[in-house]
């Protein structure tokens, strides 16, 4: 089941999700800007309750696992993006870096040699 924030004090998603500069949110699911985009628009969709990583997805009730997916949506659509990318590294030998489930909204042009050094990959 999933964590609430308050068990993951040392969390830096946990303590975002509870008092970081939100561009979207509604009950149980905030995004956030990263801090160091590889896309024009490079936003983060977290959920508010505490989940490492996209392999425990299935702790979230059926119904908050698909309300998780219509925020990434609405999200991208605020941010006016028509076509665009929806990104989840999962575990850290595909890049993941912060064990708290989230989301990369990534739209417009993209950086190559950030996302090549985001991957571990030469350039």
């Amino acid at each position: 089941m999933p964590s609430p924030p308050s068990e993951h004090a040392d969390c830096l998603f946990c303590r975002l999700v509870a008092e970081g500069d939100h561009v979207a949110s509604v009950d149980g699911f905030v995004a956030i800007r990263d801090i160091n985009p590889i896309a024009d628009t490079h936003l983060l969709v977290l959920p508010q309750r505490h989940v490492d990583t996209f392999k425990d997805v299935g702790a979230f009730p059926d119904a908050e696992g698909a309300r998780m997916l219509r925020f990434v949506a609405d999200t991208a659509k605020a941010a006016g993006l028509e076509d665009y990318r929806v990104l989840v590294n999962v575990g850290a030998g595909a890049g993941q870096t912060v064990f708290h489930l989230h989301w990369h909204v990534l739209g417009g042009a993209f950086d190559r040699r950030r996302i090549a050094a985001a991957l571990g990959e030469g350039v």
